[in-house]
């Protein structure tokens, strides 16, 4: 992907897939456009554990399929401060990603690794977690994140101003997954809107990738797809085999799932938060080895998921909340990031603060395996922007961007200005 002409995207249906306020993202509260910290910070400062849903605790009432949503027939709670939410996703004797055993006519969402455990969790993971290292990151940058970066910006260069949400920050990370599956540009948008149509796009899904796999396992090549039909699975009994169709399908739905679907927001939530802190941008201008600290303060200030689920396996208490076994434990990633037991004045945004550990990747046996590819998309992405267009600013002549939703957050747009400015 060396020219701009290459990236024929329809902007239409590309705004379409990526904006938050509108119906691809309805059930996932894409559109509640309430500040939810204080809310959620009041709430881990009565008490650590409650009994609710995050959503409606929080005033949203709309209908909710996340993880861990709707289940309308179990109790559900709530975690909010970070010991409880951390020891939630560590615990894995007392809290599970199983809703319920897998089953015959089970979703491909269920049948993938996010939902396996134990060993089973920890062989499929070991196969591409190789791919995912920081010292693979420059294998992402060199082969797909660079050139995307470079295209887009030539694309926008000469605008003089462009909404970086949906222009830039979206077809990143979704070009970057789709490039390393073997998946053209052309095919992209279909493969995004298949994998947030639960479960109704699949058709499109099957189509694009069953060719990709047949194609590499008799010619492999270097990309992601390749090492997923050439990795082998130890089985309990030590027999070894490589992956079928359907185990293929299963990693490639979540992968591509994941990679396209999360990072487009906190690279928008990022370059936000630096323009609304110039004195930041300035010194990542003067020193870009700060930009690192900027984008892991960004996902400890505003996680772009800030709530995930558990399951309780077996009657169980926390903070002397009783949890009957199949209920389910919201883990809120916004206000753990926002704890004072663990960091001071949390809700300011300051890149300058001591590094801790935060839930922004999530923690325990499922943390987020794309996390240093989604850390090297945005740093590659930004310090283009930064180096390529000079006096980069908030476009004065567009409203001030607002972060909404509720179980998935993000900018409703990025409007930006760069050039000579006015007087």
């Amino acid at each position: 992907m060396t020219a701009k002409s290459e990236l024929r995207l329809d902007p239409g249906r590309l705004r379409e897939l990526f904006d938050l306020s509108g119906d691809v993202y309805a059930t996932r509260g894409g559109a509640f456009d309430l500040d939810i910290n204080p809310i959620f910070n009041a709430l881990r400062d009565h008490a650590p554990v409650h009994e609710g849903v995050p959503g409606p605790m929080a005033g949203f009432h709309g209908e909710a399929v996340f993880e861990g949503l709707p289940f309308p027939d179990r109790r559900h709670f709530t975690a909010f401060d970070f010991d409880t939410c951390d020891l939630v996703l560590r615990d894995t004797a007392r809290f599970t990603p199983q809703a319920h055993a897998h089953a015959a006519g089970s979703s491909l969402h269920e049948q993938t690794m996010l939902m396996m455990e134990g060993e089973q969790h920890r062989r499929h993971r070991m196969l591409v977690q190789p791919s995912f290292v920081p010292k693979r990151a420059q294998w992402w940058i060199d082969r797909w994140i660079r050139a995307t970066v470079d295209a887009l910006l030539d694309g926008i260069e000469a605008n003089g101003h462009a909404d970086l949400n949906v222009e830039f920050c979206a077809p990143i990370p979704l070009l970057t997954i789709c490039g390393s599956f073997g998946v053209s540009v052309a095919d992209a948008l279909d493969i995004r809107a298949a994998v947030t149509s639960d479960g109704l796009g699949l058709g499109r899904f099957f189509e694009i990738v069953m060719p990709i796999v047949s194609a590499r396992r008799a010619r492999p090549h270097d990309d992601l797809i390749s090492v997923l039909v050439q990795a082998e699975l130890v089985d309990d009994d030590g027999s070894r085999h490589v992956l079928d169709d359907s185990e293929i399908l299963g990693f490639a739905f979540l992968l591509l799932a994941a990679g396209s679907g999360t990072t487009w927001k906190q690279m928008g939530i990022t370059l936000v938060a630096l323009m609304q802190h110039p004195e930041w941008l300035d010194r990542v201008r003067r020193d870009p080895s700060l930009l690192r600290d900027v984008i892991e303060e960004s996902v400890r200030w505003m996680p772009t998921d800030p709530v995930f689920a558990r399951f309780v396996r077996n009657d169980t208490e926390l903070h002397g909340v009783a949890m009957p076994a199949g209920s389910v434990i919201h883990t809120c990633f916004a206000s753990a990031n926002r704890d004072p037991a663990r960091w001071e004045h949390p809700d300011v945004f300051d890149p300058g603060r001591a590094p801790r550990q935060h839930l922004g990747f999530g923690t325990g046996p499922h943390a987020c395996l794309g996390a240093h590819v989604a850390r090297a998309e945005i740093t590659t992405a930004i310090s283009a922007l930064i180096d390529r267009l000079p006096n980069l600013r908030l476009d004065p002549a567009r409203p001030a961007p607002r972060i909404i939703g509720l179980y998935e957050r993000g900018p409703d747009a990025v409007p930006v200005a760069w050039g000579e400015l006015a007087g």
